[in-house]
C-alpha cells in the first residue's frame, strides 16, 4: 500500500498535524496530513488530492519537496509511506476529515501519540526544517 503525507511547515518552523477521527484504525493519533495512493495515481497528484479532500487547501506539484519514507507493517499489508515537505498552499487548512488540526515543531512530535510509521520521520523532518 502506498501513502502520501505532507509535513506543511509554516513562517515559524511549525508543522501541521491532523488528529484520527474516532471509528477509524489508529483514532485519536496525530498524523500528518494525507492518504493512499490510488491505482494509477501519480503520488504527487494523489497529495495534492488529499490535501484538498481533507484540509480544503489547494497546492501544486512544485511546491511538494520530496523529504523521507517509512515502511510498516499494518496488520498483514505492507505500508509505504513517501513524505514530502510543503511550504506553499492557498487557503486556511480546516480540519475536514479529522478531529482536529494542531501546529506543532519537530521537537514537540516527540511527545504526541502518532502511528509508528510517523514516528522515524520526526527526526529527519527536524534535521530539514
Amino acid at each position: 500500500m502506498l501513502v502520501v503525507a505532507a509535513a506543511m511547515v509554516d513562517g515559524d518552523g511549525r508543522v501541521l498535524l491532523q488528529q484520527r477521527p474516532p471509528g477509524r484504525h489508529m483514532e485519536g493519533l496525530w498524523e500528518f496530513p494525507g492518504g493512499k495512493v490510488d491505482e494509477g495515481e501519480l503520488p504527487e497528484a494523489a497529495l495534492i488530492r488529499e490535501l484538498r479532500e481533507e484540509l480544503g487547501i489547494e497546492t501544486e506539484e512544485a511546491c511538494l519537496a520530496p523529504a523521507a519514507f517509512a515502511s510498516a507493517r499494518i496488520g498483514d499489508r505492507h505500508m509505504l509511506l513517501l513524505l514530502y515537505i510543503c511550504r506553499k498552499w492557498r487557503g486556511s487548512p480546516q480540519p475536514l476529515d479529522a478531529t482536529a488540526l494542531q501546529w506543532a515543531r519537530p521537537a514537540q512530535m516527540f511527545g504526541l501519540d502518532m502511528p509508528p510509521a510517523d514516528k522515524p520521520l520526526i527526526g529527519l523532518l527536524d534535521a530539514l526544517i
